[in-house]
């Protein structure tokens, strides 16, 4: 009878007792430029905390990080020391096939859909095959970051694809600020950056300076540039951090998306840019083949390429299946 009653007394403690807490703080990892502005509006105004509080857990802390290409990013959410990442499509792609036995990484939603600038100064560059062994092409991470994988998908056209790695030993990995300014003074022989905005407005101006392609051109269509992506481990752990989460993010691309040239103030405070001015700014978000929004835009493709190639091992049999339920509904690709 003791030990009976000892049994009920510890079942009514567990009873009692409340649910695992979920996580009290988060670290969020970024890279540089206008494209992740949704991330800069909801560090500036506490979006998450406050979406954290309306899920009933309290006060959270987070950690906003940034980093110059997704290689960190990548070893962080698979150890759990990074929850959420802002990628491109062939580093979630990476991950989800490279995880699919243990933390399997999925996307959460797309971020940020824009174009991506191959910029030369050569004059005898004018196309992609005119690159040479005397060329260096400057990108976020050599052979895993999305121009990279877009600089593949190219040589694989011109080349044929058992050549679609002709065009890697030219790659540099450098941050965009670093790369600009490599790009810009000629540094390493850098003659070559696969730009983003605002780095490609500035370098356009530069004399001799020209476009040879853009991501848009070499898969056909708008391209999703960045995914917030994180662990299925993180997400099944945290649902309500992980809702908070999802719910700032798209407070945050409304909020954008409503009133441009307040969150063109935004990305120069938070970004500290004193090169660009907020009429610069709004230009480039405000253009037709710039937007922010939850939609993933030739994700699919992309897999499809990493896995023709062997970049990956498995293939994705739809772009859903790379992504959390919350996006399987919007008419994405």
């Amino acid at each position: 009878m003791k030990t009976m009653g000892a049994l009920i007394c510890a079942g009514l403690v567990a009873i009692a007792a409340p649910a695992r807490a979920e996580m009290s703080e988060l670290s969020v990892a970024q890279q540089y430029g206008v494209a992740f502005l949704p991330l800069m509006v909801m560090e500036r105004d506490r979006l998450v905390e406050k979406h954290a509080k309306a899920e009933g857990l309290g006060e959270i802390k987070v950690k906003w990080v940034s980093v110059a290409g997704p290689s960190v990013m990548n070893d962080g959410v698979i150890s759990g020391a990074i929850q959420f990442i802002a990628v491109g499509a062939p580093s979630l792609i990476t991950l989800w096939d490279k995880t699919k036995t243990n933390v399997q990484v999925k996307g959460m939603s797309a971020m940020t859909t824009y174009p991506l600038y191959l910029n030369v100064r050569n004059p005898d560059l004018k196309s992609v095959k005119d690159f040479t062994d005397k060329d260096r092409i400057a990108v976020p991470s050599v052979k895993v970051s999305t121009q990279a994988i877009m600089l593949q998908m190219e040589a694989a056209k011109i080349y044929g694809e058992a050549n679609y790695a002709k065009l890697d030993p030219l790659t540099v990995g450098l941050s965009h600020p670093d790369a600009m300014l490599a790009f810009m003074n000629n540094t390493g022989g850098v003659d070559a950056h696969f730009a983003t905005s605002p780095f490609h407005e500035q370098e356009i101006k530069m004399p001799g300076v020209r476009t040879l392609t853009t991501n848009y051109e070499i898969l056909g269509g708008p391209a999703t540039a960045l995914v917030i992506a994180t662990s299925t481990r993180f997400r099944e752990a945290n649902p309500k951090l992980y809702k908070a989460f999802y719910d700032a993010l798209n407070e945050a691309i409304d909020g954008i998306n409503r009133d441009k040239r307040a969150a063109a103030k935004v990305y120069l405070e938070q970004a500290k840019d004193t090169k660009n001015s907020v009429d610069d700014i709004y230009a480039m978000i405000s253009a037709p083949d710039y937007a922010y929004t939850l939609m993933p835009q030739k994700v699919g493709k992309t897999a499809d390429f990493m896995y023709k190639i062997g970049s990956v091992k498995s293939k994705p049999a739809t772009w859903q299946e790379l992504f959390f339920p919350e996006v399987h509904n919007l008419p994405g690709d």
